[in-house]
């Protein structure tokens, strides 16, 4: 019990300092590089694009593909260069702030999928299903925590500032990263159809199109949801802050209830969260000032607080042990390789549309992947065979 307890909170101290800091860069460089680089948004499109794409070729062609102790290594030599390339986005200009995104994304995707991974490696169902919900509980907290922090510092400093002090989240995941857990045997050769046979699992399947339904909406929240709000109702960098500490409020309730009682009907839930999303888009679409603004970022956190750990319970579920890290790293690469694409398009749609009807043309995008979810989700095995 005590292993499982230290485990437990050395996922969390990781989980909290990586999430917090990747958040603040996915939401603090789009306002960086506008206001203080005078980039436009297809620019801002495309530097949050090329982020992604790095962390998907670790992610999904590096991580994948090692063993469990040259991961371990992997994992904690990307976590220290991490920690050392935060501070000098304070300092970035027009060429080196892409050198710094493309780096700094590439390390990342060494480190979001072996946590994942850390936390699913129980056998018994309902102890990994609980660390599971911890582990989602805890970034829905550093998702609070990060941006209350970063919006009480921006009263004080500057944009450029704010990194510095974020600096300290990245040497402590470097800290932490010496702790983390990894499986102690994996099967060694892994057979030519097992790549096949994890795109073909119907888990897997349900899992990506259950969070691809949130991240093409959520990817363009992080990337213009705080723009969109400054231009639309004055906002301060501040209350754009306050504005995203809000929306990870919900999103942290919905988890904590998630790891209070995990869900029995996975199919269920993820069509309720795919229905709320939809319903948050159309308060935005329609908000005329802040308030209720705001009112559709904590409608739209509460299926940012269940579309995640409802997918990674799904992979649980539908893997053994030996196949998870290659379905959590595909799963995240997957998703980040469709985020690469996601903040470009957006960047050159808004040109021509502006960004509140980009928004409105994500609601049937939504509708429409919500009839393929039913399909692959009545589908799932709810427990490994």
């Amino acid at each position: 019990m005590a292993n499982i307890l230290y485990s437990v909170l050395m996922i969390i101290l990781m989980t909290f300092s990586v999430r917090a800091s990747n958040n603040m860069l996915t939401t603090t460089i789009p306002l960086l590089v506008k206001y203080n680089l005078s980039f436009n948004e297809i620019l801002i499109g495309l530097i949050s694009a090329v982020f992604s794409l790095s962390t998907f070729l670790m992610s999904g062609f590096i991580n994948a593909s090692l063993k469990s102790k040259e991961r371990r290594i992997l994992f904690i030599f990307s976590s220290i260069v991490y920690a050392a390339l935060f501070p000098f986005f304070s300092v970035v200009n027009y060429v080196s702030v892409w050198i710094l995104s493309i780096a700094t994304g590439f390390v990342l995707g060494a480190l979001m999928p072996n946590i994942i991974t850390s936390s699913s490696l129980y056998p018994e169902k309902k102890v990994r299903e609980r660390i599971v919900s911890i582990y989602t509980l805890t970034l829905s907290l550093s998702l609070i925590i990060g941006p209350a922090i970063e919006s009480i510092i921006l009263t004080r400093f500057t944009l450029r500032q704010s990194f510095i002090f974020f600096a300290v989240f990245g040497f402590l995941a470097a800290i932490t990263s010496f702790f983390i857990k990894f499986p102690e045997k994996e099967n060694e050769k892994i057979s030519s159809g097992t790549h096949t046979s994890i795109f073909k699992n119907a888990g897997f399947r349900a899992s990506v199109i259950n969070n691809l339904i949130y991240n093409v909406p959520f990817a363009m929240i992080t990337v213009f949801g705080g723009i969109y709000a400054k231009e639309s109702f004055h906002a301060s960098y501040s209350i754009i802050t306050v504005l995203f500490a809000l929306f990870f409020s919900t999103s942290f309730l919905s988890r904590l209830i998630f790891t209070i009682k995990p869900p029995d009907n996975l199919a269920f839930q993820m069509v309720m969260s795919a229905i709320l999303t939809a319903i948050g888009l159309s308060v935005l679409v329609l908000s005329n000032n802040i308030i209720v603004y705001s009112i559709a970022f904590l409608v739209l956190g509460i299926p940012h607080g269940l579309t995640y750990p409802l997918s990674l319970v799904a992979l649980t579920r539908a893997f053994p042990p030996e196949k998870r890290n290659m379905a959590n790293s595909y799963f995240f690469s997957v998703l980040t390789a469709i985020g690469t694409f996601i903040p470009i398009i957006f960047g050159v749609v808004i040109n021509f549309i502006g960004i509140r009807f980009t928004f409105a043309i994500i609601i049937p995008f939504v509708l429409i992947f919500l009839i393929f979810l039913r399909k692959e989700s009545s589908k799932m095995k709810e427990d490994i065979p």
